[in-house]
């Protein structure tokens, strides 16, 4: 019976995942896994020569020296682990998003890039005589994508690519042309893309032209479908959406190099997109100019929105002017509230587009909040991508600040990228006068429990005052609310139902209960790929279906 039982929870949790999918991510995955490796190219393209413009924009990631790596804050040397995990026989083997890093290339455009060149050429070369086509984690279409872009960047920059070199480039879009992640869809389709016009830029000749038709053709297509009214990616997750208004911003400054070749109109549109995804990630952002953590997201991997609009800046697109006050980001469901000392930022929209939900979290009508231009509330953040223990909490609703209602996940998130069941908010209510801003919302994730309980947030903000207020609407065992402290703060408990917190800027916060039981609990924060601090957490467990929270400011 047991057995059967879980049988069954396996078969719905499958089926409730795969309902949502478009069809072409069934044809697709089926197709590749059936589909032979591609013609290698014999007749190689010549590549075309470039006007001067000015400098790409650099990345993150550095070279440690002249074979370690330190990605995700791990550092590993090649000539131990390799390229591949084959090479790597040790206990302590690099992650699948770790080998993603090491074959992305990003260290082509680390700060003092130009001291190395001569590394990066061997290290280009010996990549080439390491991978052979198809062989290893480099040949996924997305490290190709990624990779394939640093390289013309690099001979851009000034660089000089070898032969060898050259007809890597064109052997790899080759296989990357016949392998486009259509099975997957979102920001790696736009980096297929991306690497397809790059390349459809970088040689001439009929293949060249036809990579830059396909690319630029899919680029048409998914600006309109990934970036929303509002301006936001469609994955509803900062880290995406900086990276992909970064490709975009890209693909705009290699026009410079390459005048003519496309449209002017299509790159005036890329413009205007550009501009609506740059006041998005300003209106997400933190007084400390970094993006708040919603579904997938960490620091340091996209770059920072300080860095991006510097970037578009220099590309002459205008910068939009912060937007004070209250912004609903309605498309992509997010509320942005900046007035003196408070920044709030909450999460009143769905886990993400219906057929691609693999960057989200379980954290409806979770919120992120700063004071005194300090993170005080904060989301648990990104880690790790690989299935286990730790992924599975950081995309749970209990690393957020939300309800937990029966121990339970608002949406059924589970393996590293998958969701089942989902939440869907309703009744979203905004009033504001000059005293407040009053902010109501329900969602209806947990009615696939016994007793369809509906979880409804009150946001209350006042010049000094922040109210929280929870409600649940239905039978349910247990309800708690969470409220993750970030790691600089320092909390001072008085009593049962009353606490004080100090901001690393000597500034005390006093949160009263108004409703509900508080415990302080331990929590982790994870702000970077490969880093977990210790935090603490103030849980409220709801008493008769409320709890209340008020935060104030003390001068």
């Amino acid at each position: 019976m047991i057995w059967q039982n879980n049988s069954l929870l396996f078969f719905l949790k499958y089926f409730h995942t795969i309902r949502f999918l478009k069809w072409q991510q069934i044809f697709f995955r089926i197709k590749y896994k059936l589909l032979n490796r591609p013609k290698e190219i014999i007749d190689f393209p010549k590549i075309r020569k470039i006007t001067k413009a000015r400098p790409l924009f650099l990345s993150k990631s550095v070279i440690q020296n002249k074979n370690s790596f330190k990605f995700l804050n791990k550092t590993f040397s090649i000539s131990v682990v390799g390229w591949n995990d084959s090479a790597n026989t040790s206990e302590d083997n690099p992650s699948k998003l770790w080998r993603y890093n090491q074959h992305y290339f990003d260290f082509f455009h680390a700060p003092n890039f130009e001291r190395k060149r001569k590394s990066h050429h061997n290290l280009m070369e010996n990549w080439i005589t390491e991978n052979p086509p198809s062989y290893g984690v480099g040949w996924e279409p997305y490290p190709i994508s990624l990779r394939t872009v640093n390289w013309i960047k690099w001979h851009i920059k000034g660089n000089k690519i070898s032969e060898k070199g050259v007809n890597s480039i064109a052997q790899q879009i080759n296989y990357l042309d016949h392998r486009i992640e259509y099975h997957i869809l979102g920001n790696h389709l736009f980096s297929n893309a991306k690497a397809l016009v790059f390349a459809g830029l970088f040689f001439t000749g009929d293949i060249a032209s036809r990579w830059l038709k396909k690319g630029l053709e899919i680029i048409s297509k998914e600006l309109k479908e990934q970036v929303l009214d509002d301006g936001g990616n469609f994955e509803r997750s900062t880290m995406y959406h900086s990276i992909f208004l970064e490709d975009l911003l890209d693909l705009i400054h290699i026009t410079d190099f390459y005048p003519g070749l496309i449209q002017k109109k299509d790159i005036n549109l890329w413009k205007i997109f550009a501009q609506k995804m740059l006041s998005w990630i300003d209106g997400m952002s933190h007084p400390d100019k970094e993006i708040s953590f919603f579904n997938d997201a960490a620091l340091n991997i996209a770059s920072s929105p300080r860095k991006i609009f510097s970037y578009a800046n220099s590309l002459n697109i205008k910068i939009p002017k912060t937007i004070k006050g209250v912004q609903n980001y309605s498309e992509t469901g997010f509320i942005s509230i900046k007035k003196k000392n408070i920044s709030a930022f909450l999460d009143v929209g769905k886990i993400g587009p219906d057929y691609l939900p693999g960057h989200g979290h379980a954290d409806t009508l979770s919120f992120e909040l700063s004071l005194f231009e300090e993170r005080v509330f904060v989301n648990g953040g990104v880690s790790l991508y690989e299935s286990g223990e730790v992924r599975d909490y950081e995309r749970s609703t209990a690393a957020h600040n939300t309800v937990v209602i029966n121990n339970e996940n608002s949406s059924e998130v589970w393996s590293s990228f998958r969701v089942a069941r989902r939440a869907y908010p309703f009744d979203l209510k905004i009033k504001e006068n000059q005293e407040r801003v009053m902010i109501y919302c329900s969602h209806n994730g947990y009615h696939r429990l016994k007793g369809k309980p509906t979880h409804t947030r009150n946001w209350i903000f006042k010049n000094d005052e922040i109210i929280i207020k929870d409600q649940i609407q239905g039978r349910f065992n247990n309800a708690t609310a969470n409220f993750h402290l970030h790691p600089s703060i320092k909390l001072l408990r008085n009593s049962d139902s009353k606490c004080f917190i100090q901001l690393y800027c000597g500034k005390k916060i006093k949160v009263d209960i108004l409703n509900g039981n508080m415990s302080i609990k331990d929590s982790f924060y994870s702000p970077e790929f490969g880093i977990r601090k210790e935090t603490k957490c103030l849980a409220i467990d709801l008493v008769n279906s409320k709890s209340e929270l008020k935060v104030s400011l003390l001068q």
